[in-house]
C-alpha cells in the first residue's frame, strides 16, 4: 500500500511539473529527445557521443566556433561537406555525407539538440525556421 502511495505521489509531482511548463518548452524538449536519437544514429560515430570529434579526423561540435553560423550548420546537415573545413582554428578534410533522407522536421530536431547541448542556447529551432533555410541552401 505504501508503495502504491509513493507511485501516486510521484505521478502527481511529475504532472504538476509538466503543467508548469509552457507549450513551447514541452515542444523544445520533444525536439531535443528526437534530436538525441537522430544524433546517436547518424552523427555520433564521427563526432562522438559528447560532440568532441575524433582526433584530427572529424571536427568537434561541442565548443565549435562553426556553430556561430546556424544557416551553414543547417545546410551542412542536409547537403554534407566536401573539402577542407576549419573548426576552432584547426583544418579538417574528411567528407561529411549528405543526409537527404532527413525531413525538415528531423533537421530541426537535430539542430535544436545540437544548439541546446553544445551551442549555449536554450530554445527551440523549429521546422518553420529550418525549412526556408534549407530551401536557400546550395544544392
Amino acid at each position: 500500500m505504501m508503495r502504491l502511495a509513493g507511485i501516486v505521489v510521484t505521478i502527481f509531482a511529475f504532472a504538476s511539473i509538466l503543467s508548469c511548463q509552457s507549450d513551447e518548452e514541452i515542444k523544445r524538449q520533444r525536439y531535443i529527445t528526437e534530436g538525441i536519437l537522430i544524433y546517436k544514429n547518424n552523427c555520433a560515430n564521427c563526432h562522438q557521443t559528447k560532440g568532441e570529434g575524433l582526433a584530427a579526423l572529424y571536427p568537434p561540435i561541442a565548443g565549435s566556433d562553426y556553430l556561430a553560423d546556424k544557416k551553414s550548420v543547417i545546410c551542412l546537415i542536409r547537403y554534407g561537406q566536401q573539402g577542407p573545413i576549419v573548426v576552432n582554428g584547426k583544418k579538417y578534410n574528411r567528407l561529411m555525407p549528405a543526409q537527404p533522407q532527413f525531413s525538415d522536421l528531423e533537421v530541426a530536431e537535430l539542430v535544436t539538440y545540437i544548439y541546446n547541448e553544445w551551442g549555449g542556447q536554450k530554445k527551440l529551432i523549429g521546422v518553420k525556421e529550418v525549412t526556408p533555410i534549407l530551401a536557400q541552401c546550395k544544392k
